[in-house]
């Protein structure tokens, strides 16, 4: 591997997330001029420096690490190359790695990146959904509330939206997803760059109902359509929507639904509906 002139610093490297042959020849030379690598787990990136050739003292930086990890960190790049690297993907994303780049340029410590692959990024550009306007959400919460509750914190975004699931759990995330904001044409990629790779598309109901008995297997990234371009309901529409749905539902579910129905705020719809039932 050709050698890397490369100064002192943090340097954010992105490796592969399946396929070994993605790693970019630059990232290669960045991890062969490391003094240091900071890793998840060492022994996925131990897998990583067997592809390379290569033997590199690592060193964990997770979630649980602490501030005295973080400091001593800090304190070697001055005149070390530290390189920070994720299991898969790119580092910060949905991985830990933040705080240290923020306290790296708060002191004015050099810090760079190399870019490369990105499992939401491919998902994105191989879902068929609109790439205009997106938003990264992360992992999405495993209680029931809390999946809920995200979903309604984003169901009046106009933008496609992008998530980390696992197999076990996708089905419920997919029906919440159609309760909450509509039936939203949607995306199931998974195992990416790997060799059993699929992408399936429909509409939430329909892929909740393919997963719902097969829970699909491997790492997967859910991305799921903006809602539709129809006009702002006028506020007619609106209280007529919200007349109709208190002939059978509570006011908390009626909101739910009509918020749901025209991409609105529930809380907003909530005070709507209140004032309905007071006139």
């Amino acid at each position: 591997m050709k050698n890397l002139e490369i100064s002192p610093g943090l340097y954010i490297v992105a490796t592969p997330i399946g396929n070994l042959s993605d790693l970019s020849a630059r990232a290669g030379a960045t991890i062969a001029a490391a003094d240091l690598l900071l890793v998840e787990d060492s022994r996925v990136t131990g897998k990583l420096l067997a592809h390379l050739g290569l033997k590199k003292p690592m060193r964990p930086y997770h979630d649980h690490s602490k501030e005295a990890d973080r400091e001593a960190i800090l304190a070697m790049l001055a005149d070390k190359v530290v390189v920070l690297v994720s299991d898969a993907g790119t580092p910060l994303i949905s991985d830990p790695g933040y705080k240290l780049v923020h306290a790296a340029r708060a002191r004015g410590l050099p810090v760079g990146a190399v870019p490369g692959p990105s499992a939401p990024t491919m998902a994105l550009t191989l879902s068929g959904l609109p790439t205009d306007r997106y938003l990264f959400a992360g992992f999405i919460p495993s209680k029931d509330k809390a999946r809920a509750d995200l979903f309604e914190e984003l169901a009046g975004l106009r933008a496609t939206l992008v998530f980390f699931e696992t197999g076990p759990r996708l089905a419920k995330s997919l029906a919440a997803a159609a309760e909450v904001l509509g039936n939203r044409p949607a995306a199931v990629a998974r195992e990416l760059t790997k060799m059993f790779e699929e992408v399936a598309t429909g509409t939430l109901e329909e892929l909740g109902q393919r997963y719902a008995d097969t829970p699909p297997k491997g790492e997967i990234v859910l991305v799921i359509g903006p809602p539709g371009e129809d006009e702002a309901p006028d506020d007619a529409a609106i209280d007529a929507a919200i007349d109709e749905a208190l002939e059978s539902l509570s006011p908390s579910r009626a909101a739910k639904e009509v918020a749901t129905r025209f991409g609105l705020k529930k809380n907003d719809v909530y005070a709507r509906v209140q004032q309905r039932v007071a006139s």
